[in-house]
């Protein structure tokens, strides 16, 4: 009777906590610095969740360490809902697919609790290039056999493995060129230095609309609201999906009802209007999803991304 009455009492504390969750402001780690589209949407939903909540979303900008020193924060806050962390498919799907090693396990550490948005690449080149498609592209690698140059922000990122992927589908293989960051790797592709680049629509848009650089595909398994116009990869290799992805996820512990209220508030955020029309502007796409089908989608990009990483031959300790 005694563990009986001790069970309901603990459920009942469960249900009142969950009740009146939030109580308090809640904090938003963002392993990333001010300014760029992380921080923008981290910002956009935080806010608008904010008003939902009835109390503030602080954003709390903690970058360094690759993402790490963030994520770090996020992990060891206490599981009550009042410390949220902002979580890309690099730290979630591609560094347990690579085996790297960190203070702590993305699965096992931490709970999904909501999918923010997809954040489409395209596939660029320099204009000097005498490419207007995928099939061309192909084409003109085969031709040229190691001649052609692949820029990226640096190994294992998810630009330098859509080459990986590109490689093998296509039966080629581009020379990869990595950099320390996508800033370096657009400015030498506009001179040339290198010839072809998966990038995110907002560091490459100006380029395109000036016409130093051409976009001849986007990375989306299907079109999307940011490039509609933009032919898909997926078109010539049925099932291409290079892109990145923003999330939120809670330390795990975190009480189920907490984390289910925290997704339905972001998913009430991501199906606002506005909301949804100044993501666009920024090159995202609002993507909502159940706890479980965010779940389901980390597992499965993990899984893909480590055969591309096997295949390829990718070193563990080449990662950046």
């Amino acid at each position: 009777m005694k563990i009986l009455l001790t069970c309901i009492m603990l459920l009942a504390a469960g249900a009142a906590h969950a009740q009146a969750y939030p109580v308090k402001p809640m904090r938003f780690v963002v392993p990333y610095p001010p300014g760029g589209s992380t921080d923008f949407v981290a910002r956009e939903l935080g806010n608008k969740m904010s008003e939902y909540f009835g109390h503030p979303v602080v954003v709390d900008n903690r970058p360094g360490g690759g993402t790490v020193i963030g994520l770090t924060q996020g992990v060891r806050a206490a599981p009550d809902g009042y410390t949220l962390t902002f979580a890309t498919s690099t730290g979630l799907a591609i560094v347990p697919a690579m085996g790297l090693k960190w203070p702590f396990d993305p699965h096992r550490d931490f709970t999904p609790a909501g999918l923010m948005v997809y954040v489409p690449y395209l596939l660029v080149v320099n204009p000097s290039l005498p490419v207007r498609n995928v099939k061309e592209l192909i084409d003109l690698a085969r031709a040229q056999p190691g001649k052609l140059n692949f820029a990226s922000p640096g190994v294992g990122t998810p630009n330098h493995l859509g080459i990986e992927m590109l490689n093998q589908l296509g039966g080629v293989k581009f020379v990869h060129v990595p950099y320390k960051g996508g800033a370096a790797a657009v400015t030498d592709l506009v001179s040339g230095q290198v010839q072809v680049f998966f990038s995110g629509i907002p560091q490459v848009s100006a380029f395109i609309k000036a016409g130093r650089l051409r976009a001849i595909a986007t990375a989306t398994p299907k079109p999307n609201r940011v490039a509609p116009d933009v032919p898909t990869i997926a078109e010539t290799f049925p099932g291409f999906d290079c892109n990145t992805w923003f999330g939120i996820v809670v330390p795990t512990g975190t009480p189920a009802a907490v984390v289910t209220r925290i997704n339905t508030e972001l998913n009430r955020a991501l199906a606002d209007p506005g909301v949804i029309q100044r993501l666009l502007a920024q090159g995202v796409e609002a993507t909502p999803r159940t706890q479980a089908e965010f779940r389901e989608m980390i597992l499965a990009e993990t899984e893909r991304w480590r055969k591309v990483i096997k295949t390829a031959g990718l070193k563990i300790d080449s990662a950046q």
